[in-house]
């Protein structure tokens, strides 16, 4: 049984499903080395704009590096490289798309580093998120300890990373972890209708818009605003009335459904 499914839609969108719902999709080399391999078939894929990432079964996202695996390893930083096929969170990246996290159950330390690769995320209400990497003795290496405190604030972050307690679904919401929590049998559905929706925007556009956003996130806010400045004048200069007439209608058309 393969640990990672593909399933590539005929609306823009594929479907990665972590696939070792015994072992509660635990990142063992082989998925994570699988997971590379399904994010390069994206990156190299021009039908594929978006992307659902999930785990199989209702218990788990995933728990995270399989410890069974890792306690007969004979270097544990080799888990915490920058080789996608190593690093799940590097590998999520290199699809070059967006990414929405659809969280099923819980996200556990290496669990929680994917999770927080996604781009966004839209989670069932039996999500729960922990970080136990001080509870393991191991140093987080895909992340976590610089993006969550962003997220979510300083002191958030240090209760959840010092004291490995699990945060539930409304929690993780009102913290402003994740961008929306639905019932479990609406998750995929929700998820999939998301990435459909930004599977319809012009695949160099949104790819253009994404850099712009990620690059501003890295510079002061000055220096952000001077950048937006400095890639919209000259790229709006060769935006046509004409073209924008043509996307009119289906601007309109969207925004009455959503009403």
């Amino acid at each position: 049984m393969p640990n990672i499914t593909l399933e590539v839609r005929d609306d823009g969108v594929a479907i990665v499903t972590l696939n070792r719902p015994d072992a509660m999709n635990a990142l063992s080399a082989t998925l994570r080395a699988e997971l590379a391999d399904a994010m390069t078939t994206i990156r190299n894929d021009d039908s594929v704009r978006a992307v659902v990432l999930t785990g199989a079964g209702d218990r788990a996202f995933t728990a995270g590096l399989d410890l069974k695996e890792l306690s007969d390893a004979p270097n544990l930083g080799a888990a915490n490289d920058q080789d996608p096929r190593s690093n799940p969170c590097k590998a999520i990246e290199s699809c070059g798309k967006p990414v929405i996290g659809a969280v099923n159950g819980v996200a556990i330390t290496g669990g929680l580093e994917v999770a927080l690769a996604c781009t966004m995320l839209i989670v069932s209400t039996n999500a729960r998120f922990a970080d136990t990497h001080a509870l393991v003795g191991i140093m987080p290496g895909w992340g976590l300890s610089q993006k969550l405190q962003r997220i979510i604030g300083v002191a958030r972050a240090k209760e959840m990373s010092f004291s490995g307690r699990f945060v539930d679904a409304q929690t993780a919401y009102d913290w402003g972890l994740v961008n929306r929590v639905v019932a479990p049998e609406q998750l995929l559905s929700e998820a999939c209708a998301l990435a459909a929706q930004i599977a319809s925007v012009e695949r160099d556009f949104l790819q253009q818009y994404e850099a712009l956003m990620d690059e501003g996130y890295n510079m002061t806010f000055n220096a952000a605003l001077a950048h937006e400045v400095a890639v919209s004048t000259p790229f709006n200069r060769n935006v046509t009335p004409q073209s924008i007439a043509q996307r009119r209608e289906g601007v309109m058309q969207r925004g009455r459904k959503q009403v």
